[in-house]
């Protein structure tokens, strides 16, 4: 018989289909996992408020076809992650959105959206990271040199619509 009369049969199907779980989970996190790629613009100081929190802002510039200007918060622990980049530096930042409803005294209701960071990267330029989107500049440049391959990517003439989708 090939197997060990102390492990059963149920016993092996259990261990494989727990490997089978645990490779799926993390190919999930891998797929949901959130980025933004950009320039930064600005890494603000510390705050600390009174009940103890603390918080730390990198503004970060996108480069794609229509720029954003997004403020990603770096809460308690995780605020000194910031201090070994500077300004300009091209950055990859994984993010968590999260979001919360407040109500005032008066009962007026507001929601609120933040973007908040748990690791930041620096990119360079032989990392192999590259923008989502080239820039139109980069665009235009590529367009009138010759193609290396003879089939055409579809996607390549997109002839710079004004469309953000």
């Amino acid at each position: 018989m090939f197997f060990n009369s102390t492990i059963g049969l149920s016993q092996i199907i259990y261990f494989i289909l727990t490997l089978s779980l645990l490779f799926l989970l993390h190919l999930l996190f891998k797929i949901f996992q959130m980025e933004l790629t950009g320039t930064i613009k600005k890494i603000t100081d510390i705050q600390t408020f009174s009940s103890g929190f603390q918080k730390r802002e990198v503004i970060l510039t996108t480069d794609e076809q229509y720029p954003q200007t997004i403020a990603v918060e770096f809460v308690q622990d995780k605020t000194n992650l910031p201090d070994n980049f500077s300004t300009g530096d091209d950055v990859k930042i994984s993010i968590n959105i999260r979001g919360r409803e407040w109500t005032g005294n008066d009962g007026t209701v507001k929601y609120f959206t933040s973007v908040t960071g748990w690791r930041i990267e620096k990119l360079s330029a032989d990392s192999g990271n590259e923008p989502t989107r080239p820039s139109s500049q980069n665009n235009r440049s590529q367009q009138n040199k010759p193609s290396s391959s003879s089939k055409q990517n579809a996607f390549d003439d997109d002839d710079d619509d004004d469309l953000p989708f």
